[in-house]
């Protein structure tokens, strides 16, 4: 069955994600949660973010996956597999597959909403801007647009540091570029981060599968 026709734009929203596979997603919320909670805590953050995306305005929809789709993989996506190499390639491959406006988000903010991505998604919010940042709360950040999409504006770029967003950001603007930037979000990456992020968006799917594990977490 078809749903409702996704909105049209101008900007490709690219999503970057693992197939929720144990013991390959999600790794540092063990413990305490098991492998196969971690997974599927996993499958929930990225159902959520797939389909906010679906609501938002865009020329075309792409999950740049590794793995395979499944169930949680809905209608209206392009799939392409990752490029193999580091985090900063795969990203750098994702931006090179693109002609146009691109904006490239990650599975680890299921908290995200039409309305924090509306600056970058208006139809001025390419005006005298060529690159849109959200930076995220452990360093690195959850959200990186483009004008003109350049894989050489991100390969190379140390990833998973304290710093990484700030290595990013200065990047952009090393090239000349005008960089907005997007609210700061938080990833999940630890149990207390899960919890936070729950509490951000208590009616997403990632927020009931944590509560339906029921496990005592750090606060």
């Amino acid at each position: 069955m078809s749903g409702p026709v996704p909105p049209a734009g101008t900007t490709t929203l690219l999503v970057i994600a693992k197939e929720p596979v144990p013991g390959r997603v999600k790794t540092r919320l063990s413990p305490p949660f098991s492998p196969g909670e971690a997974a599927e805590l996993a499958a929930a953050a990225l159902e959520d973010t797939l389909r906010t995306v679906l609501t938002l305005p865009a020329r075309r929809r792409v999950l740049v996956l590794e793995g395979r789709p499944g169930p949680w993989t809905p209608h209206g996506f392009d799939v392409l597999p990752q490029s193999a190499g580091p985090l900063d390639e795969r990203i750098a491959a994702a931006f090179g597959t693109c002609t146009g406006p691109a904006l490239l988000i990650g599975m680890d903010t299921p908290q995200i909403t039409p309305a924090l991505l509306a600056p970058a998604l208006s139809p001025g919010g390419w005006d005298g801007c060529d690159a849109w940042f959200g930076p995220a709360e452990d360093g690195g950040f959850w959200a990186l647009g483009l004008a003109a999409p350049d894989p050489g504006l991100v390969r190379g770029v140390p990833m998973s540091l304290p710093d990484t967003g700030e290595l990013q950001r200065a990047r952009l603007t090393d090239a000349g570029l005008t960089v907005r930037n997007l609210p700061p979000l938080r990833d999940v990456d630890t149990a207390k981060d899960a919890v936070r992020v729950a509490a951000a968006a208590p009616d997403g799917r990632f927020a009931a599968a944590l509560s339906r594990l029921g496990r005592a977490v750090v606060r």
